[in-house]
């Protein structure tokens, strides 16, 4: 599917070469807008041609204003703004603008999740974002998809979330690798299988908002006539396209998940899936219900019908972050959030920095529970579990399996929603006197050999000035290493680790930052001293090339190809030229 996707706006529908540039549909900017929008208006941006651009300010508790000085100048070029309330990118956008067979690209890993209604959203560079709104297309490699049949009916008590945890427990991650390292290529998972029909959209997106974590490129389902029933709730109806994979399609890999054989289950502090009577009796300090992923509005339904005439125990904190301001208009409505209230549930803003732990951290005197993914590498760890295990263990005071109910509850989702979107700025926006971004100017070329300082990313960065090399051991380092990397890549010259996605090879290179592959087995003790790495041209690609570490010489690879070394070379991914 996600071929399908790309082969329809690309020139060579084959996909065939390292990279292909392809026409982009949707725009979505969250983590560092302004970087973008000026990454835009370097490339020459007037007016972007994309179907839907948009920007979502996430900060809500502050006294600054974030996004008040380039509001005016970004609605003028045709980029709508989401103020501070209107909910998690993801959720908002799935709602609200998401559609199936559109190619999205972001600089929001987050956002993948609005592959469940069949989009496409793939995470870029600074200046990938920004030629996209200048000229409305992307270079990017063509993925390989693993694809991932759904069969059987969840039983009672068992959710969306607890069928992701599932994935995770059956080595789907160990998959996501041995694809990538194979082909050189981002992994798309792709839902389908008969019971595919049977979850809603929303579900649909819990289970793709997995692909983060597992260093998946995206992930999407089919677009189907649920998919319909959903964008005809929000009033988008003409949005709609059938996507379904091909009848004897080639993927690299194929899973089959029964979802009646499905357990609640819960993922600990460490990142282990467990069962949750694995952890039953423990007591719990915080639970946190929302967020940007990992619940839908029939999950909250539920756990307000399950909480009805209960009381939240002395000690424990019940935050309620909304995921987006259409659901808190149903909830308000329908009367469940005047049960959740009643229940001692304080509602807080949908703040990102309640999902990334700066708001609300969790507590050290007892389990925190939590319905959203955790962010990489985390510095308080949560637990992470459905909604309705997260209601248990409001109404004990304990960790416990959410079948101790006993009696589910029927829950009916209103079809009327609310559509008005008051918190979105279009068209003329007021002038605040104050100018945005300066132009971008391009990052820290490498184009010689250079000699870097090693850091290890475990022990935290302590940056002092001078051009290091990040060593990393975990996807989890990794990541977190990419989500800071327009930050530090004027310092962070190279990022060293045993796997590296291709996706974040691309967001790396356009940074000016090497994406190095190393074996642990022949690289023991790497993460001191410092590393000779030879200039761009002396490395060969797709092989191996010894490098001087110490005494030794340790086989790496580069992981970029074509054009990405070009953005390397260059510190930017504005190409001079055109890619191969």
């Amino acid at each position: 599917m996600a071929q399908k996707i790309l082969a329809g706006r690309c020139a060579d529908p084959l996909l065939s070469g390292d990279l292909v540039e392809v026409k982009v549909d949707q725009i979505v900017l969250a983590r560092a807008p302004g970087r973008a929008f000026a990454e835009g208006l370097s490339a020459g941006l007037k007016k972007t041609t994309a179907e839907v651009a948009i920007v979502y300010d996430g900060a809500c508790v502050t006294d600054a204003q974030h996004m008040g000085e380039m509001t005016v100048e970004m609605v003028a070029a045709g980029i709508a703004v989401g103020r501070p309330g209107v909910g998690y990118p993801a959720p908002v956008h799935l709602e609200r603008y998401a559609a199936p067979a559109r190619l999205c690209v972001t600089d929001e890993p987050r956002l993948a999740g609005t592959g469940g209604v069949g989009m496409l959203t793939l995470v870029m560079a600074p200046g990938q974002l920004g030629q996209a709104l200048a000229t409305g297309s992307v270079w990017l490699r063509p993925p390989r998809s693993i694809q991932v049949l759904l069969t059987g009916k969840m039983r009672p008590f068992v959710c969306a979330r607890d069928v992701a945890l599932e994935l995770i427990r059956r080595g789907i991650g160990e998959a996501v690798r041995k694809v990538e390292e194979q082909h050189q290529a981002p992994v798309v998972l792709e839902f389908a299988g008969p019971s595919a029909r049977l979850l809603s959209v929303q579900e649909r997106s819990v289970l793709c908002g997995l692909a983060p974590q597992l260093g998946a490129a995206a992930a999407v389902f089919v677009g189907d006539e649920r998919t319909e029933v959903f964008l005809r709730d929000q009033r988008r109806s003409k949005a709609h396209r059938t996507l379904a994979p091909d009848a004897g399609a080639p993927c690299a890999e194929v899973m089959n998940v029964d979802l009646a054989a499905v357990d609640p289950l819960l993922l600990d502090e460490a990142g282990q899936v467990r069962a949750v009577r694995d952890l039953a009796g423990k007591p719990v300090t915080q639970v946190v219900l929302g967020g940007d992923g990992g619940v839908t509005l029939r999950d909250l339904f539920a756990a307000a019908a399950l909480l009805k005439s209960k009381r939240v125990p002395a000690g424990l904190d019940f935050l309620v972050p909304v995921p987006s301001r259409q659901t808190l208009e149903v909830l308000a409505s329908s009367g469940a959030l005047a049960d959740l209230i009643a229940t001692g549930a304080r509602i807080v803003e949908p703040d990102a920095r309640v999902v990334t732990g700066e708001l609300y951290p969790p507590r050290l005197d007892g389990v925190s529970l939590r319905t959203h993914e955790p962010e990489p590498r985390a510095a308080s760890p949560f637990v992470v579990a459905s909604a309705e295990t997260l209601a248990w263990a409001v109404a004990s005071g304990e960790v416990g399996d959410p079948r101790s109910f006993k009696r589910p509850v029927r829950v009916t989702v209103p079809r009327t929603l609310p559509t008005d979107d008051v918190l979105v700025v279009r068209g003329k926006a007021q002038d605040t006197g104050k100018k945005g971004p300066p132009p971008a100017t391009a990052g820290t070329p490498w184009r010689g050999a250079q000699t870097l300082e090693l850091v290890d990313a475990a022990e935290g960065l302590a940056l002092n000035g001078k051009a290091v090399a990040v060593v990393c051991t975990t996807l989890d380092e990794v990541r977190e290493l990419a989500v800071r990397a327009a930050d530090v890549a004027s310092t962070v010259r190279a990022v060293l680790a045993p796997f590296i996605p291709s996706g974040l090879v691309a967001v790396f290179s356009g940074l000016g930052i090497a994406a190095i592959q190393y074996d642990p087995a022949t690289a023991k003790g790497i993460t001191k001293g410092t590393l000779a790495l030879p200039a761009p041209a002396q490395w060969g690609e797709r092989s191996s090339t010894a490098i001087a570490h110490g005494g030794a010489r340790i086989p790496m690879r580069w992981l970029a190809l074509g054009a990405e070394r070009t953005w390397a070379g260059a510190g930017t991914a504005r190409p001079a030229q055109k890619p191969r």
